[in-house]
């Protein structure tokens, strides 16, 4: 191969990096690539690995504001996530930081397959949180329908990671913009196809990210949207 994309998760660019070490791999993640051992430096990545990086774990407290926005009164909330995901704990330790700050309760649901949901879920019923939010995830985002099917039987307003749960039904969205990401990775792999060196192409940090607000679910559950959030929205469903 002259090239590897590895997108959509961090497992797949460590797989990529522990598969070759001379082979050039253009990555997406929502991880920090330093931190996570897949490059030296953002502006020198000097091995064989180049991408883009979402920075997700800086944004998890710009979802908890979102969140309180929206219920102002809710005291505990639920956080979903993935153990296993490499970038757990570390979402786990910002949301605890930003929900603490805004006077809440953090409820940690932490699932390991599609059977667990249900179990996450009555955990946090009984525990009367307030609302919802969910780490990114790509397995999460592909149980994505089961995930806004519990939201909405439980009625907990919840703020996802990516549009694609909006668009399903879930409340509110709020993430980088794929559809950016996965374009500039194209672009390095055309650039590195053409001779360019991942050594030589800084990694790039994703600026631009997306709220997607849907109207409807919002209705089901009795909730009013502040008109700011509405106005700051880049796409409402009605």
């Amino acid at each position: 191969m002259d090239v590897i994309t590895a997108l959509g998760a961090t497992a797949a660019a460590l797989a990529a990096k522990q598969a070759s070490s001379t082979i050039p791999v253009v990555f997406a993640t929502g991880g920090d690539p330093v931190k996570l051992g897949l490059v030296t430096s953002l502006n020198r990545p000097t091995g064989n690995l180049t991408g883009v990086t979402a920075l997700t774990t800086e944004i998890v407290g710009k979802r908890a504001d979102l969140l309180h926005e929206t219920v102002p009164k809710a005291g505990s909330v639920g956080f979903l996530v993935r153990p296993k995901n490499t970038t757990s704990g570390v979402d786990i330790q910002n949301m605890q930081t930003a929900t603490s700050a805004l006077g809440q309760r953090l409820v940690v649901m932490r699932v390991s397959v599609e059977e667990d949901l249900k179990t996450a879920f009555e955990s946090v019923a009984q525990e009367h949180v307030g609302g919802l939010m969910v780490a990114t995830d790509v397995i999460l985002t592909n149980w994505r329908l089961p995930i806004v099917a519990l939201a909405g039987h439980y009625a907990l307003p919840a703020v996802y990671p990516v549009h694609e749960f909006a668009a399903v039904g879930g409340l509110m969205s709020y993430g980088p913009d794929l559809a950016e990401t996965y374009s500039q990775c194209g672009v390095y792999a055309g650039r590195i196809l053409k001779g360019e060196k991942p050594a030589d192409l800084p990694v790039v940090q994703t600026t631009k990210f997306e709220l997607v607000i849907n109207l409807k679910t919002a209705k089901a559950l009795g909730l009013e949207i502040p008109s700011k959030l509405l106005a700051t929205a880049d796409e409402v469903i009605e």
